[in-house]
């Protein structure tokens, strides 16, 4: 049985998501599954802010799983459902099912399904061309069942689950008291003689006795053989046939790489890791588990020329910088941006909404409304908080007179007072007391290029200047660490009030002064640390003249 290649659509904004980003992702993702086909998930590519959790948590919607990246993994190639074995199949049943499904391998799990070891053909032949002792059988605690499966035997008397563990198998020949002679207590015997010569040999005390050519034995035999316990099954093979067929009822247990000497991929593990791996070694099939650990199937090398790509929506970013890792490995069906063209690149053409207004959630709002589509209270309020915190509650220049017309109309169908959720919204944001440095700087932080220079711009909001200037020391100190972990040169951090309408910019690189000077600050020395008035905008007050800056260097 093969995995169903229709999969669902991600629809995912930026890292380091801000509260746009996540409402976005969810609101579109509703949006796409009430007018399209298929179906859409909203996913993160981080973990959330304060400000977009207080949001999630007040219109009770579910927070969308984190993507730490979209690489193509085995979950995402044709690979083949299977269920395991139990390690007492016999090795004639596991060469059957090797051959009816046309595979080089079979997977042994416990009663919980968790893999124990695999057995392939050359250890199944390995097994036929080797000379074995004729106690094999007992040594490898056969069970009865698979002698009488390997024989296409008949049960006459005993337990078929039982295990034959102690003797050796043993073809009687010449008179009766002779064959007697050469067995001993336990044995399994495999003869075709008539009744009475089978009295005889119960008498020694067999564990199992095969009678061969279909003969059937008398009432008595059966009777005695009940008696002592014995195991008594018929088969039409001739005696020649069954004593060269029945060391193929051994279990696999016998020959099976166990799990500490075997190679097995999880559904999650990239196809390119899983590539270099599967190099350095000759097997063609191998085995996949779950995220516990549970068999799931098996793929081959041919698999992974069969490999089906993430397929994924973005919205509120359409930079390569700011995507989620591996999107070079996605199929990006569409875009839905408010931001300036980037560095994304795709194969063929796509539906790309890009709009200069001051939200990606505006963009939506106006989709819905093309589309005359009703808006449920939930979505309404993600969207219209979106807004409040994309415009700084139209504070931002990048805020158009169509942001303020859909906020106020969502507003209408959520019944909240925009007001007051934005400054609830603002504040739960500006609840620093609880986060480390890191979060407090890479809570809305981007990475940006200017030809060879890469550069770094936070921005944290609060909603007065005190609560900023109490976390001013901890992100100056912390901006060394930036530069290291981001891989950047050059870093600055805009500390807004948002309702007095400043940033603070706090700073630290090779050129960062000058890039500020050039950028704001054209006559004198640049200080430390830059106040900015009515500056509240990253997109379009800070970067803008930043980039031009750079271009000047």
């Amino acid at each position: 049985m093969k995995i169903n290649n229709e999969r669902p659509v991600w629809v995912i904004g930026h890292k380091n998501p801000d509260t746009d980003s996540i409402c976005s992702a969810i609101a579109y993702a509703y949006f796409k599954n009430q007018t399209d086909e298929g179906t859409f998930i909203p996913k993160k590519a981080g973990a959330l802010n304060s400000e977009t959790a207080y949001v999630l948590d007040r219109f009770g919607v579910e927070e969308p799983e984190t993507v730490s990246d979209v690489c193509t993994e085995i979950k995402d190639i044709d690979y083949r459902e299977s269920k395991g074995v139990s390690k007492h199949l016999s090795l004639r049943k596991a060469w059957s099912l090797m051959t009816d499904n046309d595979v080089s391998l079979l997977p042994i799990v416990d009663k919980s399904n968790f893999l124990k070891g695999i057995i392939v053909r050359g250890d199944i032949a390995k097994s036929y061309m080797n000379v074995y002792g004729n106690d094999i059988l007992g040594k490898t605690r056969t069970q009865y069942s698979n002698i009488i499966e390997t024989l296409n035997g008949e049960l006459l008397s005993g337990n078929s689950h039982a295990y034959f563990m102690n003797g050796r198998v043993v073809v009687p020949s010449g008179s009766v008291d002779m064959a007697k002679m050469d067995l001993e207590e336990d044995d399994l015997i495999i003869c075709g003689d008539g009744s009475d010569r089978l009295l005889e040999i119960l008498d020694t005390n067999p564990s199992c006795i095969v009678v061969t050519n279909n003969n059937t034995p008398s009432e008595e035999v059966k009777t005695k053989a009940e008696e002592i316990q014995c195991v008594l099954m018929t088969t039409e093979y001739d005696t020649f046939t069954a004593a060269r067929l029945i060391n193929q009822s051994i279990p696999v247990s016998q020959f099976m790489t166990d799990i500490s000497d075997i190679i097995s991929f999880n559904l999650e593990d990239t196809v390119d890791e899983v590539t270099e791996k599967i190099s350095k070694v000759r097997y063609r099939d191998f085995p996949v588990l779950d995220e516990n650990n549970k068999f799931v199937g098996t793929f081959s090398r041919r698999n992974l020329l069969d490999r089906t790509k993430k397929k994924l929506i973005l919205v509120d970013h359409n930079e390569t910088s700011q995507a989620v890792d591996g999107i070079d490995e996605a199929e990006i069906l569409e875009i839905v941006d408010h931001h300036k063209i980037g560095s994304i690149e795709t194969m063929a053409p796509i539906y790309f909404r890009n709009m200069p207004l001051g939200c990606s959630s505006t963009i939506i709002y106006l989709m819905f409304q093309e589309r005359k589509l009703r808006i449920p209270k939930d979505i309404a309020g993600l969207m219209l908080s979106a807004i409040l915190s994309d415009t700084l509650m139209f504070r931002s220049p990048t805020c158009t007179e169509k942001d303020k017309e859909a906020a106020l109309e969502l507003a209408k169908i959520c019944n909240v007072d925009y007001e007051e959720l934005a400054t609830s919204m603002f504040e739960a944001g500006s609840d620093f007391a609880s986060k480390t440095p890191s979060e407090i700087v890479y809570g809305d932080y981007k990475t940006f290029y200017a030809g060879d220079l890469a550069f770094g711009v936070a921005q944290v909001s609060a909603v007065s200047r005190k609560m900023l200037d109490d976390i001013k020391g901890d992100v100056c100190a912390y901006l060394p660490n930036v530069l290291e972990e981001k891989g950047v040169s050059n870093v600055f951090v805009l500390l807004t009030d948002i309702f007095k309408e400043t940033s603070e910019v706090v700073m630290l690189g090779d050129v960062s002064k000058d890039i500020m000077k050039g950028a704001f600050y054209k006559d004198g020395e640049v200080p430390e640390i830059m106040m900015l008035d009515g500056v509240v905008s990253r997109k379009k007050q800070f970067i803008p003249p930043v980039m031009a800056a750079i271009g000047e260097l």
